[in-house]
């Protein structure tokens, strides 16, 4: 790996001579900082050409050549609701922010934020608090948390989601770095909800750049009196969905759930190998399920996900898969209401699923 700048650090197809010129003599010292960094467990270079790299990030203007991640990448595979606003939120918009956080993780959706005070830090709590899995997209290098406060917060997210930069480590926040930040978020998202914005806020960019990118926007409506609610008001007459429930969310976005499931099995296919890849439709424990588990795969990861909680580790390791196609046929199995995830990235078959 060689390192570029974080101010040189383009995108794919997009190196300038600069960033050309730093790959040619490479800093050796930020080189083994780097390689030190992701020496330790739970880091990663995610790589676009990568096999589990976010499909959805391929499709937005100006995709990461790479990102890096500090927890677990197959999190990133996961249908996720970007949930954004306020820095100086109010104490309603935070509870506002938490509670939808909430409601979206029992609806099946990974939170998705930027790990900043009020509505992020807000949203990304109440997914920890859920059991449920949650993504910090940050402005900075992934070992320098911003604002330092929030330092045991990122920990936490590391152990139960991700925390994702597109800067190299030892970055230390710039302004320039947050909008670009923002279309991380957007992009990883199926849907970009506003809390709280003010008309100034940085919450806006994420939401217009949700919209230019052909994703679902939504706010919530305040009182005529709040300045935290103007923005989110010029979102709804611009054209983004006014919601009050968390349930009008999964209901429009579930479609969209499926449809990135569905594209990931199809394109993780050809990597799923292992003892599963020769259990086919004549396999008797598979012909043992439902015909709602029509796919051999599947139903061969059923079996090996037994009747106890287990994580994906150990899921691994039965399975033979990589982690990018265990996560794929993982998200189908969650659509179709029959595996549960579970606090910790653990994972168990529904009540009433026929046995293995």
């Amino acid at each position: 790996m060689r390192r570029v700048p974080a101010q040189l650090w383009g995108h794919r197809g997009e190196l300038g001579d600069a960033a050309r010129a730093w790959l040619r003599h490479p800093d050796e010292r930020r080189l083994e900082a780097d390689r030190a960094w992701l020496s330790a467990p739970g880091h990663r270079l995610l790589c676009c050409s990568d096999a589990d790299f976010p499909p959805q990030l391929e499709q937005i203007p100006q995709p990461p050549a790479a990102l890096f991640v500090d927890g677990d990448a197959s999190v990133l595979l996961l249908p996720q609701v970007a949930v954004v606003g306020a820095r100086a939120a109010s104490a309603s918009g935070l509870v506002h922010a938490a509670r939808f956080a909430s409601a979206l993780v029992r609806g099946g959706f990974t939170i998705t934020s930027g790990l900043a005070d009020g509505v992020d830090a807000a949203a990304h709590g109440a997914a920890l608090d859920s059991g449920g899995s949650t993504v910090a997209v940050m402005g900075t290098g992934p070992d320098l948390v911003y604002p330092r406060k929030h330092q045991a917060l990122a920990q936490a997210i590391a152990r139960q989601g991700a925390l994702l930069s597109e800067f190299p480590p030892g970055t230390p926040a710039r302004a320039d770095h947050f909008p670009r930040r923002n279309r991380l978020i957007a992009g990883l998202a199926l849907g970009t909800l506003v809390v709280e914005a003010g008309m100034r806020s940085g919450s806006l960019i994420t939401a217009r750049l949700a919209a230019e990118q052909g994703r679902e926007v939504f706010a919530l409506p305040g009182s005529i009196d709040h300045e935290l609610a103007r923005g989110c008001h010029r979102l709804i007459r611009d054209g983004a969905c006014l919601v009050e429930e968390a349930a009008e969310l999964v209901e429009l976005l579930t479609p969209a759930a499926r449809m990135l499931g569905v594209e990931l099995a199809a394109r993780l296919a050809a990597t799923t190998t292992g003892p599963m890849a020769d259990e086919g439709p004549g396999d008797t424990a598979v012909e043992a399920f439902p015909s709602g588990t029509a796919d051999p795969a599947q139903a061969a990861l059923l079996r090996h996900l037994g009747h106890d909680p287990v994580g994906m580790d150990e899921l691994a390791r039965r399975t033979g898969l990589s982690p990018a196609a265990l996560g794929a046929q993982l998200l189908m199995l969650e659509l179709a209401a029959q595996v549960e995830r579970l606090a910790g990235d653990r994972y168990m078959r529904r009540a009433g699923r026929a046995p293995g």
